[in-house]
């Protein structure tokens, strides 16, 4: 029985831990010891938090693993390649490591290179940027975050110095990125990487709530781009994969298409999406079974990049306020079947900051794309 070594143990991890158990997998899994569901079902736990990578390399040698991985985890991604560099296994380099998890270092790589991004200033406080005229309206951002904590739009310098400082404040490494806006549709876009060599999965359509924040509202798997823009998209992804240095596994890929069809790249995490993405909505509108791909490309297995099952379209909203469970309940009434999984918890009055504070979610499918658009929110202002 081959052994895998699964970084983190939260909701996030566990479709991971289940699907390498179904494959008949033995899972070692490796988090702080908090309750969560992965200490449970792995078969077996170790209390190590997962930056401890020293320690966590130390226990993956005595195990013997043949493979390591995360998923939805850029803190876990660093984890993994540490131990799978040292073990001699598949993953990414450590430079590749710190170009994706490194908001900054990726928009150097992304200059270099010449893949289109916006322009960013790297500043540890406001006085970095005495001397330097900024285009308003400008993103605010952490270096090192996602799951869009610490972003805020500004339209004036007004609220410049304590954005900046909420941003440090998410920050890993305490510093923050002034970035020029880029407006447009936003989208998403998975990849799989076997030794070099990039496949496209599936292209999301995003929905957030826009400015100040931008957390994220929904996802709409296949997005509505036409194919010559979907193939622009691949071409710009995959050059940009190759500036990040990204050889083996799974990518999910950020970046907004104008309307005059100009298309910009946000950012690029080293492993699967999260909110649902990588673990259900590429499964539903590929026919490929994302998660099983990642752990067969830790194992050093080519990936299977044939449908499994049927294409359909699948989409998930989230939960922010009563009118987001109005909805939900209007779809379960009116087409029962759409409905896959749904997780609600009460609404209070506490504001929404980031996509961990949403209250929950609900994912739905249906074979015709345009049947889910009446229960996703409405798109953004572009």
């Amino acid at each position: 029985m081959k052994k895998l070594a699964i970084i983190g143990a939260s909701y996030l991890q566990e479709p991971l831990i289940k699907k390498a158990r179904e494959l008949g997998f033995q899972t070692h899994v490796f988090a702080w010891k908090t309750g969560d569901i992965g200490e449970r079902t792995a078969d077996f736990f170790y209390p190590l938090s997962i930056v401890e990578k020293e320690k966590i390399l130390e226990k993956c040698r005595e195990i013997g693993i043949d493979g390591i991985c995360t998923i939805a985890s850029d803190l876990a991604v660093v984890t993994v390649n540490y131990v799978a560099e040292k073990m001699g296994l598949p993953g990414n380099s450590m430079e590749s490591t710190e170009l994706s998890t490194n908001k900054h270092l990726m928009r150097k790589a992304f200059d270099l290179n010449g893949d289109p991004s916006p322009r960013s200033i790297l500043v540890s406080s406001i006085s970095d940027l005495e001397g330097i005229k900024l285009c308003y309206p400008v993103i605010v951002k952490p270096t090192d975050r996602s799951g869009s904590r610490g972003i805020t739009e500004l339209f004036s310098e007004q609220g410049l110095e304590s954005a900046i400082e909420e941003a440090k404040a998410e920050s890993f490494e305490k510093k923050a990125l002034v970035e020029e806006f880029v407006t447009g549709q936003e989208y998403s876009v998975e990849f799989l990487s076997f030794r070099g060599n990039h496949h496209f999965l599936a292209m999301t359509q995003k929905y957030t709530t826009g400015a100040p924040h931008f957390i994220e509202t929904g996802h709409l798997e296949p997005a509505f781009v036409d194919p010559e823009t979907e193939k622009r998209v691949i071409q710009i992804v995959t050059h940009a994969l190759d500036s990040l240095k990204i050889q083996n596994g799974a990518s999910h890929s950020e970046l907004k298409i104008n309307s005059d069809g100009v298309i910009r790249l946000i950012e690029i995490g080293g492993r699967m999406g999260g909110d649902l993405i990588g673990s259900s909505l590429v499964n539903i509108s590929t026919g490929i079974d994302f998660i099983e791909q990642v752990i067969r490309i830790a194992l050093g297995e080519e990936p299977i990049l044939v449908p499994s099952r049927k294409k359909e379209a699948a989409a998930v909203r989230f939960i922010f306020s009563q009118k987001d469970i109005a909805v939900f309940d209007r779809l379960r009434n009116e087409h029962p079947e759409y409905l896959l999984s749904y997780e609600i918890h009460p609404v209070t009055s506490e504001a929404v900051t980031d996509s961990a504070s949403r209250f929950g979610y609900f994912l739905f499918k249906a074979e015709d794309r345009e049947a889910l658009l009446p229960y996703l929110p409405q798109p953004d202002a572009l």
